[in-house]
């Protein structure tokens, strides 16, 4: 398996690129959010990748972030969802605004993206519920680390993500973590 090209790129072509690797060129599909950030012609790069190989063809999807590369990896495990449309969403949405989506359960957000209709868009919020990880879909109404982590420790301990954030927003600005755990606690119960 090809898990990372470092190289030069050759060619951009979206949403392909062209990665030089000592003399052989690899034929890379990425999201438009990697290959806008990309570098121009010439420049060293380095893609994470997904190799998939399939009775057809054999294709390599490049990633600039391993949060980009774990996405789509979730994303392509989903029935009806290729690698095409994983692509189609990293495209459309960046890894956090697609984790906000995911938990806020915003069909129609999904259903902008071209290709995901209602129905894919349902089956997605569905599926990928508590797989993007809460680090990736902190609520706005979190302002500080501590805060952060007194989320994260009440979603860990069963509660839901609103449920957790309307406690947050209860709590001292400037409470310590275990302080604020133990205060959101006695507020939930």
């Amino acid at each position: 398996m090809i898990g990372r090209l470092s190289g030069v790129i050759a060619e951009k072509t979206p949403p392909q690129v062209l990665i030089d690797v000592g003399g052989v060129g690899y034929e890379v599909d990425v999201p438009m959010s990697t290959f806008y950030n990309l570098g121009a012609l010439g420049e060293r790069t380095v893609l994470l990748t997904h190799f998939v190989v399939r009775e057809d063809a054999q294709q390599l999807f490049g990633f600039l972030t391993q949060e980009e590369r774990a996405t789509f990896r979730q994303l392509i495990k989903i029935s009806g969802v290729g690698p095409k449309m994983a692509l189609s969403l990293l495209s459309g949405l960046s890894v956090p605004e697609l984790a906000q989506a995911v938990s806020r359960q915003e069909a129609g957000r999904l259903t902008k993206v071209p290709g995901i209709g209602k129905k894919t868009a349902e089956r997605l919020l569905l599926e990928l519920k508590g797989k993007l990880g809460p680090d990736l879909a902190l609520p706005a109404t979190v302002a500080s680390d501590a805060q952060a982590d007194i989320l994260q420790a009440l979603i860990a301990l069963g509660y839901s993500e609103k449920d957790a954030a309307a406690t947050l927003k209860v709590l001292p600005a400037d409470v310590g973590v275990s302080e604020g755990i133990k205060l959101a606690l006695k507020k939930l119960s």
